[in-house]
Parts: structure tokens; C-alpha cells; sequence
């Protein structure tokens, strides 16, 4: 009986080995996936939707056309540069 029980006491070392792999790979992927999350809720204006570069760059376009800096001409230009 002692002798069957110092044979299985004797695989702890490896099986120990694998759950403190396996932890420390559980604790990466969670941390992974709070940056991806937070990298994702930064990325969003304030109603909650994405700003791709060519929107912000109209909203500006629409700014100074709104301010009196470019006339109607260049306004419409500019946009149809921008919207392809």
C-alpha cells in the first residue's frame, strides 16, 4: 500500500507543472482581453460609434464651411475629394 502511494505522489511534480502552466496561461488570455475591450470603448465617440478618420475629416470640412472660412465651391469640392 505505501509503496503504491509513493508512485503517485511522485507525478505531482509534472502534474503541478501543467495547472501552473495552465493558470499562468488562463491570467494572459484574461489579460488580453481587457486590453482588446478597452482598446475597442477608447476607439468610440461619445454616442458609442466608431470615427473613422473620413468622418472626422468631413466634420471638419463642415466646421469651417459653417464658420464662413471656405465658400460653398470649395466645401463641395473638398467633400467629393473626401467621399471618393
Amino acid at each position: 500500500m505505501w509503496t503504491r502511494m509513493m508512485e503517485w505522489g511522485g507525478n505531482w511534480g509534472s502534474d503541478w507543472d501543467l495547472f501552473g502552466l495552465m493558470h499562468l496561461l488562463w491570467w494572459i488570455v484574461v489579460l488580453l482581453a481587457v486590453i482588446t475591450l478597452l482598446r475597442w470603448a477608447v476607439g468610440r465617440d461619445a454616442r458609442g460609434l466608431r470615427t473613422p478618420e473620413k468622418d472626422r475629416a468631413l466634420d471638419i470640412l463642415r466646421e469651417r464651411y459653417a464658420r464662413g472660412e471656405i465658400e460653398q465651391a470649395e466645401f463641395e469640392q473638398r467633400k467629393r475629394d473626401l467621399c471618393g
